[in-house]
C-alpha cells in the first residue's frame, strides 16, 4: 500500500532544490557540467519514490540518499580516472619498456645499443663484476646519475654508491690485468 502524497515531486523539489547544491559544496566537488547536479536531482526522485513516513523525516531521508549517491559517484568518477591513468601508463611500457629518465621524462637506451669494438671487454667485466655491479657499470655508461639508476633499479642511493665502489676497487686490482 502506497502511502498517500500530498505534494508532486516538482513541488518537493523546488522546496528541497538546495539540499543538492549544499552537499555539492559541502563535498567539494567541481561541477561544471551539471553531472553531480543531475545525480542529486535523481537522488532526490529516488528518494521521493521510497520514502516511508514511518521511518523519520524526509528532509533527513533527502540528505542522506543524495549525500551519499554524490560519494559513489565521486568514487566511480576518481575509479575511472585511475584506471585511465593505469591504462596510459601500461601503453607508455609497452612502448619504451617503462624505463624513462626521472629529469628529461625520455625514454631510458638500454645498453644493448652500445656497440664495442672488442666484445669480450663486456664478458670481461660480466666475469669479474656481480649482477649489480653490472648494473651500476650499465648505468654509467648510458650517461645515469647514482639517484636514477637508483630510482631505476628500485634500491636506495647509498646501495647503488657501493656497488660503484666495488667496481673500482676490482677494477684496480685488475688493472695489472689485460680487460
Amino acid at each position: 500500500m502506497e502511502p498517500k502524497r500530498n505534494f508532486t515531486f516538482e513541488e518537493i523539489f523546488k522546496q528541497n532544490e538546495k539540499r543538492i547544491h549544499y552537499h555539492i559544496h559541502k563535498l567539494g566537488l567541481q561541477d561544471p557540467h551539471q553531472e553531480y547536479y543531475v545525480e542529486g536531482m535523481y537522488a532526490m526522485w529516488n528518494a521521493y519514490k521510497n520514502y516511508q513516513p514511518d521511518k523519520g523525516p524526509m528532509s533527513t531521508y533527502f540528505n542522506y540518499v543524495i549525500r551519499n549517491r554524490l560519494i559513489d559517484m565521486l568514487r566511480k568518477v576518481n575509479r575511472d580516472k585511475e584506471n585511465q591513468v593505469k591504462v596510459i601508463q601500461e601503453e607508455m611500457t609497452q612502448i619504451d619498456s617503462g624505463n624513462r629518465n626521472v629529469k628529461t621524462g625520455m625514454p631510458i637506451e638500454t645498453i644493448e645499443g652500445i656497440v664495442l669494438a672488442d666484445e669480450g671487454v663486456w664478458e670481461e667485466l660480466q666475469s669479474l663484476l656481480s649482477s649489480n655491479q653490472m648494473k651500476w657499470v650499465e648505468g654509467r655508461v648510458l650517461g645515469l646519475s647514482t639517484c636514477e639508476i637508483a630510482l631505476r633499479e628500485g634500491v636506495s642511493e647509498d646501495a647503488v654508491k657501493s656497488w660503484g665502489r666495488e667496481v673500482r676497487r676490482k677494477m684496480r686490482q685488475s688493472k695489472g690485468k689485460e680487460i
